[in-house]
């Protein structure tokens, strides 16, 4: 019998209920109200009175109204025909839903039941599986698909039977597994699996290693990210983020993306609607939505269900690693998450931490980040999700809780700062805070010393070291003027300026310079490196700004040129010239 509540107290999305019965935490219960019936999830239970957060308004609610209890948590229902959807926080299928606001009660299935997919087996009758066993494979939008024993199966199962190719609905039978204990298991093509709960279907899960190519310079050449890596942006409005993202998820070595809108505004959302479909990728030719699902979670709707996105949108990548993919998943905003946090926290009347948030914030947010990985799967194959979550921190303050905390665990971090944006130095990432931890680690030194070369590493950190420099030198240049400081200062700064405007600026709007192979790349790093390697002979300051302006307008050139091609040959030529010019002999 499935239990049942009543409610005996309301506030704002926190519900409190009396039970009849025995209730989880994070159990799913619906109630009534007004003919509508509201999805909540357990959030506390104490004796006999259980407390609730409600996915939507709660308006018109009243003590005494009846809930009933489902006996599963929040749980993804999985599938072939996810890909280019668009979800809510829940995993209703927005295109489904009627009108242009989403109506209190109406819930859609993710999954299109009637639709037809042409099964491949990859089993016979007799083999031995385990759960999440590759059993066979459908196309969706040109990529392979799995189908997977249940996650959920104990121990080792016998293939009894597994139907021949041909086409299938996903409620159909597709195979009979036989347990250890001799029942018959009947496979389809859907899964269930609760959010809350990491996916630990993989052999092993070693560290990342392999070079993420986004062909953005900045993240690349100066701080790289793996794929299976994790990293965050943090930056004040105006300053890039959302193009940022584009650039990455266009760009990025992935098979399927996930957007995780988490509490954006409104606006901010319907930009992605409409600009991510018109997206083409650079990959395949074809548009970027065949492989993408965006989950939408606006900041006007109720906090519970903002909580719960970024959930669903890490089961949604989980469930493709499983079948040896490479997901990117990014999510926009991680702070609105962490203010949903904060609310529910407050109306429990729990302890408060630092700002108000959840005293468990730092944990909460290690284990979020945690699922992500590059994973080895039983059969041999592999599998990644990369996650990149944006940080919206309040007035830019990069010293709040939630920048501070997902620092912790994040291991690449892009500052973007206010000062770049304003001075259209775009992506507005700041070389000197920002960093990748992944540059430290001996696999990576070896993945990179192999597939590009053993000087790379060290050049990176040349140019770093440069910028910093250069930094430093215009704060000097700035206190006691252009005269108050040596000429060989003044080149040592316009070499770092050269370092900013020909590696850190990248034209995302420019068909050849939005996005750079790490092959170019490593001939951009080259030439800057011996350009500061080049020892220059100056009068005076304003020589030095006059001939390194005319250098970096032919480096800018260049990279607005196809690489390789007579034009870009061209330009080299007149650097060399132009470097003749004034170097040491």
């Amino acid at each position: 019998m499935a239990t049942k509540g009543t409610v005996s107290g309301v506030i704002a999305n926190m519900v409190t209920l009396v039970v009849d019965g025995p209730v989880a935490q994070n159990e799913i219960c619906y109630i009534s109200t007004g003919g509508d019936r509201l999805m909540a999830e357990v959030i506390k239970v104490v004796g006999s009175h259980v407390y609730v957060q409600v996915f939507e308004s709660t308006r018109g609610l009243k003590v005494g109204a009846e809930a009933e209890f489902t006996g599963h948590m929040l749980e993804v229902t999985l599938g072939p025909g996810m890909l280019s959807k668009n979800y809510d926080g829940l995993q209703n299928d927005l295109d489904k839903m009627d009108g242009v606001f989403l109506k209190r009660g109406q819930y859609t299935y993710p999954l299109d039941k009637e639709k037809v997919w042409h099964f491949v087996p990859l089993v016979k009758e007799g083999d031995k599986v385990q759960a999440s066993a590759w059993l066979g494979q459908v196309d969706e939008n040109f990529q392979p698909l799995k189908i997977m024993a249940p996650f959920t199966q104990k121990g080792t199962c016998t293939v009894k039977s597994i139907v021949p190719e041909g086409d299938y609905r996903i409620e159909d039978v597709i195979a009979v597994l036989t347990d250890e204990e001799g029942n018959d298991v009947l496979v389809n093509m859907i899964q269930k699996w609760p959010v809350k709960r990491a996916m630990t279907n993989y052999k092993e899960k070693p560290r990342p290693f392999k070079l993420l190519e986004t062909g953005v310079r900045v993240i690349d050449t100066v701080n790289p990210i793996v794929e299976g890596g994790t990293g965050f942006i943090p930056g004040p409005f105006g300053t890039g983020k959302t193009v940022l993202q584009h650039a990455i998820s266009k760009q990025a070595e992935a098979d399927i993306v996930i957007i995780a809108a988490c509490g954006e505004r409104a606006n901010e959302v319907v930009e992605i609607f409409t600009e991510f479909p018109e997206l083409v990728d650079p990959h395949t030719g074809r548009k970027l939505m065949e492989r993408t699902i965006i989950i939408a979670n606006t900041s006007n709707m109720p906090v519970a269900a903002r909580e719960a996105s970024v959930y669903t949108a890490m089961s949604l990548a989980e469930y493709y690693r499983s079948m040896g993919l490479k997901v990117l998943l990014m999510a926009d905003s991680t702070s609105r998450w962490a203010q949903a946090l904060r609310e529910m926290s407050n109306r429990m009347e729990e302890l408060p931490g630092p700002d108000a948030f959840p005293m468990d914030l730092s944990s909460i947010i290690s284990n979020f980040y945690g699922r992500a990985g590059y994973v080895k799967l039983d059969n041999g194959e592999t599998g990644s999700i990369t996650f990149i979550g944006t940080v919206s921190p309040a007035g830019g303050n990069l010293k709040e809780p939630v920048t501070e905390n997902t620092k912790k665990v994040a291991r690449c971090f892009y500052a973007l700062e206010q000062d770049r944006a304003d001075k259209k130095r775009y992506p507005a990432v700041n070389p000197i805070d920002s960093y990748s931890k992944y540059i430290e680690y001996p696999e990576f030194e070896a993945y990179i010393s192999e597939h590009i070369n053993d000087e790379w590493i060290g050049k990176v950190n040349e140019i770093k070291t440069r910028l910093q420099r250069g930094k430093e030198i215009a704060e000097q240049i700035n206190i006691l003027g252009d005269d108050g400081v040596p000429v060989e200062y003044h080149v040592t700064f316009w070499k770092s300026e050269l370092i900013d405007f020909v590696i850190l600026q990248q034209d995302a709007f420019d068909e050849i310079d939005a996005v750079t192979p790490m092959e170019r790349q490593e001939d951009i790093l080259n030439m800057v490196i011996d350009i500061c390697h080049t020892e220059f002979e100056f009068d005076n300051f304003n020589e030095v700004m006059d001939y390194f302006k005319k250098m970096i307008n032919v480096c800018k050139q260049m990279n607005y040129s196809k690489f390789k091609s007579e034009q870009y040959e061209g330009f080299q030529k007149q650097l060399k010239e132009l470097i003749a010019e004034r170097s040491v002999k």
